[in-house]
Order: structure tokens, then C-alpha cells, then sequence
């Protein structure tokens, strides 16, 4: 059975629309909802902002009720009756993150096993056929095939087959029905 592993933030999770939501509701600026969607938060904010918004999402919580992507769930539980199903998360850099993100996953994805979540900092040990993932740095040190899903911060890449939603990685990797 072919190995599909899958990145949490950005791609089952909707990390994006929460930190767009505590931007527009919690900070000063003048910065309007379809802008914040158009590039990498890291060009839009001022640093001290970026500075505010890191503390927050290392804070224990941050991550424990973050929206699931449309279609996500039903999507990876089918994908899981043709594939090896891993989730590896780079949580490194939060490390308040690791509970919150174990328990969101046993939440929304109880069928993947808690054996085939991979909690780490680079990507590159991961042992896999495909990567899905939002960051162009982990695909690079992928030994397999990496498959870019659309984010705002990786909108100019064009290195990658790149998917933009549950529904094209549907179409990608399972059958017609």
C-alpha cells in the first residue's frame, strides 16, 4: 500500500482563516479580509505584529479549535481505504502547540491511527510516497512526491504540482467513482 502522508496546518487545517480572523478582530490596521488572503502574512504585517502574532500561536489553546478544511475529513477517510495515511505536523516551532494539535487531530480524524501522526521539525524523515503540505521548504527536502497545496504564501510557486482544495486531491488520487 502506497504511503500518503498529510500536513496539518494549512491543509486539513484552516490555520489561516483563524490567524485572518484574530488579525481583522484583535489588531490595529488597515488591512481588508481579501488582502490578507492575497500573500503571505509575512509581507502584509508590520514585524511587530508578526512578533504578537507568534506569541499567540504559541499559546496553549491557539491551536485547539481551528476550523477543518471543506471537505477534508471525508476526503482522507476514503483516501485511507487506497493509501497509508501519516500526518506530520511541523510543531517545533510552537510548542505549545503539541497537545492542543494530538487532541484536534483525534477530534476530526479519530481513524488515523495516533501511531501514524509524526510530530517534527523538518520534513525530510519523513519516509513516504507523497507529501501534502502548504510549504515549498518541506516538499524541497521530500524524497518523494511533494504536491503543493495553495496557501497564500505560496501563491507565486510554481516548482510543485500544486492542489487547491480537498476536492483536486480527490480527483488526484482517488478513483472515479
Amino acid at each position: 500500500m502506497l504511503r500518503l502522508t498529510l500536513d496539518m496546518d494549512d491543509v486539513l487545517a484552516d490555520t489561516h482563516q483563524k490567524l485572518v480572523h484574530i488579525i481583522l478582530n484583535e489588531f490595529s490596521n488597515t488591512l481588508t479580509e481579501q488582502q490578507l488572503y492575497s500573500r503571505a502574512l509575512r509581507e502584509l504585517l508590520h514585524p511587530k505584529q508578526l512578533n504578537r502574532l507568534h506569541k499567540i500561536m504559541d499559546s496553549p489553546g491557539f491551536f485547539a479549535d481551528i476550523p477543518v478544511k471543506e471537505g477534508a475529513v471525508e476526503t482522507v477517510h476514503r483516501l485511507s481505504h487506497y493509501y497509508e495515511i501519516f500526518v506530520a505536523t511541523a510543531c517545533m516551532e510552537f510548542p505549545a502547540s503539541f497537545r492542543d494539535k494530538f487532541d484536534w487531530l483525534a477530534r476530526h480524524f479519530s481513524f488515523i491511527p495516533w501511531t501514524n501522526i509524526v510530530f517534527c521539525g523538518y520534513k525530510s524523515i519523513i519516509q513516504s510516497d507523497y507529501l501534502i503540505d502548504d510549504h515549498v521548504r518541506n516538499l524541497a527536502a521530500f524524497t518523494g512526491e511533494g504536491i503543493l497545496f495553495s496557501a497564500p504564501h505560496n501563491l507565486k510557486d510554481t516548482q510543485y504540482r500544486r492542489v487547491s482544495s480537498w476536492q483536486e486531491v480527490s480527483e488526484l488520487f482517488l478513483p472515479i467513482k
